[in-house]
């Protein structure tokens, strides 16, 4: 690990005072990736902002007016452990539970688990020199190497790299906003907006501005939200990352969709709302011809290069698996 230099902030304010005055800053709650990346040298901070003190301020986990509150710096499993959001948005609760071992759960930030940097074997291992997201114009060493774990969905020719969360797919999949507070003041955008896809320049993940702070989440509390869940499928069950998931929410009337919402992780290179499977299914019954229609639609685009040739089949059964299931829950 290089050296670094240490700042402990009160308020948000401070904080994004301190991140636009300091070159190569980053912000540091629970870091439990930040500081994995950095003790493998993939990533080399100047300045650490210590951010914990802040969840005075964003550490909330309420119901309001017809919205989900979260706050950036509460714990993964705070959150997972909220009668509320047990109750009322099980597909959040699961996608935490889901994520990472308790001792991550109950250090990590919301904030920093949405951040969280490919699990690629060619980003994190600096020895190999071919990482257009580490090392810009080098080029993408897993399109011919190992690469089963890796995206299908929303990349280029310059990157395939999977993101690897599971709660970032459930606020895409819920219609989530993300706050956001930086140099020029407080802003709010679509969680769906937050990440981009790699394109030509793989190396900028998200649409965050210079200095910019996570301070929080909205969810709205929609008739979907109770008749939710997330399927993940691993290659082992405990402390995994996902080789496909999907989150679905629905409304049912009669048995035919109202509304639905459904994202799809460990397939792509952000956290993917598939909008025109959503579309397919609007106004129809859920069957399993109807879920498997909807799930071809879902991975038309898919790119599958190598090892990545079984991925889309499986993301396919993945999401129509977890359309059933949402069918048959009792809410």
């Amino acid at each position: 690990m290089r050296p670094f230099r240490y700042e402990h902030v009160a308020d948000s304010g401070q904080a994004v005072k301190v991140a636009a005055t300091a070159t190569g800053a980053r912000y540091l709650a629970g870091g439990t990736t930040l500081i994995d990346l950095m003790k493998l040298d993939v990533m080399r901070p100047t300045t650490l902002i210590d951010i914990n003190a802040l969840a005075r301020d964003h550490s909330e986990i309420r119901l309001d007016g017809g919205q989900l509150r979260l706050g950036a710096l509460a714990r993964m499993s705070d959150v997972a452990d909220s009668p509320v959001v047990r109750r009322e948005f099980p597909l959040i609760a699961q996608s935490l539970d889901l994520a990472a071992s308790p001792q991550i759960r109950n250090m990590a930030s919301l904030g920093g688990n949405v951040l969280q940097r490919t699990r690629c074997t060619y980003f994190r291992d600096t020895s190999w020199a071919a990482c257009n997201k580490r090392n810009p114009g080098s080029g993408c060493a897993a399109m011919q190497g190992e690469n089963r774990r890796l995206a299908v969905l929303g990349v280029s020719d310059r990157c395939i790299a999977s993101y690897p969360g599971d709660f970032a797919v459930a606020l895409a999949a819920l219609g989530a906003a993300v706050d956001l507070e930086g140099p020029a003041g407080r802003r709010a955008i679509p969680f769906e907006d937050l990440h981009r896809t790699p394109g030509e320049t793989p190396d900028i993940e998200t649409t965050l501005k210079d200095g910019e702070l996570i301070t929080g989440f909205s969810v709205p509390a929609a008739s979907w939200t109770r008749r939710s869940l997330y399927l993940k499928i691993r290659d082992r069950q405990s402390y995994e990352f996902a080789l496909a998931s999907a989150a679905v929410a629905l409304d049912l009337s009669g048995g035919t969709v109202r509304e639905i919402r459904i994202g799809l992780g460990g397939v792509a290179a952000k956290p993917w709302r598939a909008h025109d499977a959503e579309a397919a299914l609007t106004g129809k019954p859920i069957t399993e011809a109807t879920a498997q229609a909807a799930a071809e639609i879902a991975f038309t685009k898919a790119s599958a290069p190598g090892e990545l040739k079984f991925k889309p089949d499986l993301g396919r059964r993945t999401l129509v698996r977890a359309l059933l299931q949402a069918r048959a829950m009792e809410v």
